[in-house]
């Protein structure tokens, strides 16, 4: 197949979270099974160009400067992508918005980027099997294609994506930003584009693409929910038929302990000594006792809500009284940061604290740490539990999102599972949960059976892309079916 993806994030090109990790991995994976595949996303500072540009184009918006520069790098050999430079537009300090919200204009911004993504398959790119659209960023581009490109027989066989990496950010504007997609009033309505007198980037894509996806199955029952769908779950549950759940996949070459560079001594499932070694490293590196043979708990976090540090906040100092150490990396909303600064001065014995993002310290937490804590208040994914699985490092989860999809709860009746979840978003639950591994722990027979479980699960891109070309075809079948109507032709 030939396959088009755009995404306003790549890594490593730019990344504020999973998407960037998806749109970097999912095209190596497709490439891998022999498609032709190719990305698409803005020119950010930062990102050498390498070289003259492909060529411009002028993309037809409504408003501003309506030209771009087109470079091409590649992902992998054999694997372009695609950056539409517009400097107005995208040499911003960070991808979205400050601290205090999101850009002005970020609704001109990726109205832009998503018609340029419909301009460079219509001019630079051959024929497309799929074009599959990432979050709210580029939502617009099923829009366009079954609007101001409804005409155009480059598309006729174009089937169209749309993965929901987020259902909490929708991409959601006053009216007075409607103009910008250049579109007639007739679609600034309920039952298209307008929600609740905003006009909603997501909700457009949701309608016009031939499918949806997200990236749990149990994400995708979620956000048909009231909980979970932010106010879009009766649309999400009106194309119920057209949703999927794919979890995502893991970049074995990154996140492996046989192979990772990162981490202060190799080990396998067969051979399981080094990870032993790795944590002596991190409780040394943390300041604590390496000869301490207790349990350690690892956190790598973005400190917010959604990740449910308001339960560990109200539970934290019962936690202190446990067996056990505590190893944080992460940043995020103050009250978090305070909280477990407190926590480390009040009991450095028991704490150990990084206020940052350090790639190469998570790949050493991942690594000597003997557990992984993931309160999460949800997670459409999540990649920290699918990592300690594969360095034999015990989820501890709250079975939402895809935590549920990716951690079988521990039975010591059948010696089953890979980890602890806990169901209720309640404080006890998670203190429970933490105990039940830490009782667990003291087995040490039954412990390294579950970690050599753990070890042997398999969340590679390799099962994912599969699940996605298997999509990506009932998609076109889709909308092959779409213009048979518009037709009146009977398939």
């Amino acid at each position: 197949m030939k396959i088009l993806i755009a995404s306003s994030e790549v890594a490593p090109f730019a990344k504020t979270g999973g998407l960037a990790d998806v749109a970097g991995s999912l095209p190596k994976a497709l490439r891998a099974l022999g498609h032709e595949v190719a990305v698409v996303m803005p020119m950010y500072p930062g990102i050498d160009p390498e070289g003259e540009p492909i060529g411009s184009l002028d993309v037809p918006v409504s408003f501003g400067d309506r030209r771009c520069v087109i470079y091409k790098k590649f992902l992998a050999p054999d694997l372009p992508l695609f950056v539409v430079d517009h400097k107005a537009y995208f040499y911003r300090d960070v991808l979205y918005g400050t601290i205090g919200g999101g850009y002005w204009d970020n609704a001109g911004r990726f109205a832009y980027f998503s018609m340029a993504v419909c301009e460079l398959a219509k001019q630079v790119l051959p024929e497309m099997d799929i074009i599959h659209a990432n979050d709210w960023q580029t939502a617009l581009v099923p829009v366009f294609l079954r609007t101001h490109y409804a005409s155009e027989n480059k598309f006729r066989v174009a089937g169209t994506i749309l993965t929901i990496h987020n259902m909490g950010y929708q991409g959601a504007f006053g009216p007075e930003a409607y103009p910008v997609l250049g579109l007639g009033w007739e679609y600034f309505t309920p039952g298209c584009l307008e929600h609740h007198g905003s006009v909603n980037f997501l909700k457009g894509g949701i309608i016009f693409a031939d499918l949806i996806n997200t990236v749990s199955r149990r994400y995708a029952y979620e956000i048909q929910t009231p909980e979970g769908g932010y106010g879009l779950q009766g649309l999400l549950r009106k194309r119920g038929s057209d949703l999927f759940g794919i979890v995502n996949g893991v970049d074995d070459t990154e996140w492996n302990p046989v192979t990772d560079r990162f981490i202060d001594a190799n080990y396998s499932i067969a051979d399981l000594s080094g990870k032993n070694a790795c944590k002596r490293a991190l409780l040394e590196e943390f300041g604590q006792d390496p000869e301490y043979a207790g349990p350690v708990i690892g956190i790598i976090s973005r400190l917010a809500d959604q990740k449910g540090f308001d339960l560990l906040a109200g539970i934290a100092y019962r936690l202190m009284e446990l067996d056990c150490r505590i190893i944080v990396l992460g940043s995020g909303e103050p009250k978090y940061e305070h909280l477990f600064l407190a926590l480390a001065a009040n009991h450095p014995q028991k704490i150990g604290l990084r206020i940052a993002y350090n790639n190469a310290l998570a790949h050493r937490i991942e690594a000597g740490a003997d557990m992984f804590l993931m309160p999460s208040r949800y997670e459409p994914c999540g990649l920290n539990q699918i990592y300690s699985l594969k360095y034999g490092t015990i989820p501890i989860v709250r079975a939402t999102g895809g935590l549920d999809d990716t951690i079988e709860d521990f039975n010591p009746l059948e010696d089953s599972g890979t980890g602890f979840k806990f169901y209720s978003y309640d404080g006890e639950d998670l203190f429970y949960a933490v105990v039940r591994a830490i009782n667990v722990f003291q087995d040490r027979d039954q412990w390294t059976h579950m970690q050599k479980r753990a070890m042997a699960q398999n969340f590679s891109w390799d099962r994912s892309a599969r699940q996605y070309i298997e999509l990506y075809r009932r998609a076109q079948a889709q909308h092959q079916r779409f213009i048979h109507y518009q037709e009146g032709v009977r398939p």
